[in-house]
């Protein structure tokens, strides 16, 4: 029985030993770390502590919105300043266009004759004004 003892024995213990090599090069490789920015990774990729899928993909979204406030926000600043200045430069033309219309009837109402003394005096109105702009323009 001695001899099939340690023939059985014989048979096994470099298989054993085989699997006691294998297991401490998988422990090894588990035990050997590379520091990846504030985490520790081991040789197969896994994150060492944490939930490394849901961090990356919070790192991802913090760039793409670093990125995104650094590029496409200055763009919809300048846009909607472009937009709402020419909003306001066609109500300011249309205002001051309403206001000639006003002042002519006013004007007409209040100064004998025909509309052509309004046109006169708010010509004359006018035209004091754009020299005085004129000189103005150095």
């Amino acid at each position: 029985m001695s001899d099939t003892g340690d023939q059985h024995t014989g048979t096994d213990a470099p298989a054993a030993a085989a699997g006691s090599a294998r297991s401490s090069v998988t422990e090894a490789a588990s035990n050997v770390t590379a520091p990846i920015g504030d985490r520790a990774v081991n040789a197969a990729g896994a994150a060492i502590g944490g939930d490394w899928p849901s961090e990356v993909t919070d790192r991802i979204v913090g760039v793409i919105g670093t990125v995104r406030s650094k590029t496409t926000g200055p763009a919809i600043t300048i846009s909607r300043a472009i937009v709402y200045g020419l909003l306001a430069a066609v109500l300011a033309i249309a205002a001051l266009i309403l206001l000639v219309i006003l002042l002519v009837r006013i004007v007409d109402v209040y100064l004998p004759g025909d509309v052509w003394a309004a046109h006169l005096l708010l010509g004359a109105v006018f035209l004091v004004i754009g020299l005085f702009l004129w000189s103005k323009r150095r």
